[in-house]
This record gives structure tokens, sequence and C-alpha cells, in this order.
């Protein structure tokens, strides 16, 4: 993919992909080793230290880390684990999927992201865990989730989906995180098609994880071809098929590597998004918090339909998608969705309102300026003079 939009149409998203990727694949199929190898190892510790973590263990999504990362904090049947309804429904399918209870908390109102204002009346004697989402790349304040969660003796898992490249009071988000999931997703900065990576403080959870993805082999693919002689593996416990391969790994070196020009230029066309909306009534651009900086991996804006010339969120995407944009309804709310259905949670005002009036703009590297000015001139037009 050269990174250029095909005809007209203004995408959400192209990913920052080139010929290098395409070389660095290329090059892992020629060498024979193809699924989980020398490249993954080399990515899970260049990953790890990019975001200042001991250490990383890629999988083959953020859905699955995410998994693997509660089955490491032992959580199981009769848990609950505190989940954002405002985030991606893998969040809470992978409570389900170990056997827990998701139990729903609203989100800030400025940054999308759990607050201890929203989790602590949550809280019950069965809590075991709070996941705490970097909604859009927006960091969450993790100092004071985690000092919310010490006091309760939960766990803290971080849902760090979008937010390679951002930062939390000055340090990549991941630093010194217990345990985080990231997505490499083509929708996110750095992608590697699918893939995903857990990244860990302890090694007693990282070596246990590494066997957890593939199988629960105690001797590694790797560790048996470097044996001169027969090797005999054992299977310690019920273990799951989460591998990356090489393949993969290799185009996510390779975008390690352009990580930095990548955010730079998120934040210049969110910079320049600031400039052509400051003049639209009913639009609130997501801004950076006092304690970090985003990634901007979406840039989405939060509509006052009383305000707003352009009337309400759905027209709103309509109209854009009439005039060759493609944005996208905001993030959703997944205790809306007929998954969940029927859940018992808390009032969720922001939540409801956030994925209802929220919308993502165009964001992506090879944005120009007038694909900048004919979304914002869009957005602009009022409802009745759309047709």
């Amino acid at each position: 993919m050269s990174g250029a939009p095909a005809g007209d149409r203004i995408p959400v998203m192209i990913p920052w992909l080139g010929k290098a990727e395409a070389d660095a694949a290329a090059e892992a199929v020629l060498s024979g080793w193809v699924a989980q190898g020398p490249r993954v190892a080399r990515f899970e510790e260049e990953f790890a230290a990019r975001v200042g973590a001991r250490h990383g263990v890629a999988v083959s999504s953020c859905t699955t880390a995410l998994h693997l990362a509660l089955v490491a904090c032992g959580i199981g049947p009769g848990d609950e684990v505190i989940v954002p309804s405002f985030s991606f429904i893998a969040t809470a399918n992978a409570v389900r999927y170990v056997g827990a209870t998701p139990v729903f908390a609203d989100v800030d109102l400025e940054t999308g992201n759990l607050s201890p204002e929203t989790v602590e009346p949550v809280v019950t004697g069965r809590t075991r865990a709070v996941i705490l989402v970097h909604q859009g790349g927006m960091p969450a304040d993790v100092d004071a989730m985690r000092t919310l969660c010490i006091r309760h003796e939960l766990e803290l898992v971080e849902d760090a989906a979008c937010a390679i490249g951002s930062e939390y009071l000055g340090k990549p988000v991941g630093a010194g995180s217990l345990i985080a999931a990231w997505s490499f997703h083509p929708r996110k900065l750095l992608t590697t098609g699918e893939g995903g990576m857990l990244t860990l403080d302890r090694e007693d959870w990282a070596q246990r994880v590494r066997r957890l993805r593939e199988h629960a082999m105690d001797l590694s693919a790797a560790a048996r071809h470097a044996s001169s002689g027969p090797s005999f593996e054992s299977y310690l416990e019920t273990g799951f098929n989460y591998r990356m391969t090489d393949i993969q790994a290799a185009v996510g070196l390779v975008q390690l590597e352009k990580l930095d020009a990548m955010v730079e230029r998120r934040r210049q066309l969110a910079a320049r998004y600031y400039e052509l909306l400051a003049d639209i009534p009913g639009v609130r651009p997501v801004r950076d918090p006092e304690h970090g900086r985003s990634n901007f991996q979406s840039f989405w804006v939060l509509l006052d339909p009383a305000q707003f010339p352009g009337g309400g969120r759905d027209a709103t995407l309509n109209r854009l998608a009439a005039a060759g944009v493609s944005a996208r309804r905001g993030i959703m709310a997944s205790h809306l969705e007929p998954a969940y259905e029927g859940t018992d949670h808390v009032p969720l005002p922001n939540t409801e309102r956030l994925t209802r009036d929220s919308l993502i703009l165009p964001l992506f590297h090879a944005l120009t300026e007038a694909q900048q000015e004919h979304v914002v001139d869009v957005l602009r037009k009022p409802a009745d003079d759309a047709a």
C-alpha cells in the first residue's frame, strides 16, 4: 500500500505501510521461518524497550492479550472486573472468556476514560480487577487508578490497544505498568496486519503467558529447533494458540522505526484540526489531558446538537459520506449492544452521550491540507443547506 487515498474519497484511516515493510515480510518468507521465531523474539524485546516495560509477549491480537492478562491475574468464575462500556466490545468480552462478570463503569466526558470517581461506586466484594482503557490513544490517569486498586486490593490491567506512542507524565504509556495489552490492527498507528502484545513487569507472569500462547508447552518451537537431538515437550495446563508469526513481526519491526514520525505527523494534523474547527459552534474536539499527550490514534469530536449547525451525529455522518468523507461514529457503548442486553449496570450518562453524539474524523499521515479543509467545510455547512 502506498499510503495514498484511492480516488477522491477521503478515508478515515490509512496504515503507513510501504516498500520497507514489504521487503521485510518477503525476507521472512524466504528465510523459511514464517511461524513464531527469531523475529518475534526481537520484536518483543524492541517493543518492550520502546514502551519502558520489562517483558514483551507477542500474540495474535489485543483481544487474546487481554484474555491472557486476566488469566495471569487469576481472574475466573465468580469474579467481577470493572470495565468501561465506552470501548470496543473486546474489552468486556475478554472478561467473559475467563468466566468472570464485566461490570460497566462510566467514563470522564472530556477524555472518554475511566476515573476513580466513576469506578469507586461499582466496586463490590467480588471485584478483582479493573481494565483501564487508554481510549483512542488518550492517556488515562494510571497513577490515580493504581491508587484506587491498591486500596481495594484489585489488579490493574491496562488496555493500551490504541496507545502506542502516547505519553503519561512524560513517559510512554506502558512504562512501569504491571500488565498492558496492545493492538497492531490496521486501524492502529503501528500495524502488523493483525496481532497484539502483552507487556509485563513480572517475570513469572511473562514466562507463563509465553507458554499459554503456545498451547502451554514447556518447550518452545525455537528451543526445539535449536536442539541437536530429540526433544519432548510437556503441556503444563490448558493453553491456547495465540502466536504471532515471524512475517508479522518483521513488519512490526519496520513499523517501530517509523513510530516517532507517525506520532509527530498525527499531532501536527490534530493541531491543524483545532484551528480549522475553532469557529464552528457545538463542536468539541478531544484534547490532551494535563497528565499526558495522545498519539491521536483517533481524532474524535463531540457534537452539541442544540448548537451545532449541522444537526445530529448520524445526519452529519450521512452528509460527510455524501461529500466523499469516510468518517465513523464515535466509540461504541458495549452495554447497548445485543451481546450485553439485559446486563445490570449503573447509570452511564457520559458513555451514552459520547457514543450518541461523537464521530471520528479522517486522520492519517498522507492527509493533505486541502482534504482537511474539505472535511471541516462539510461540517460547517448547515444541515438545511446540505442538499
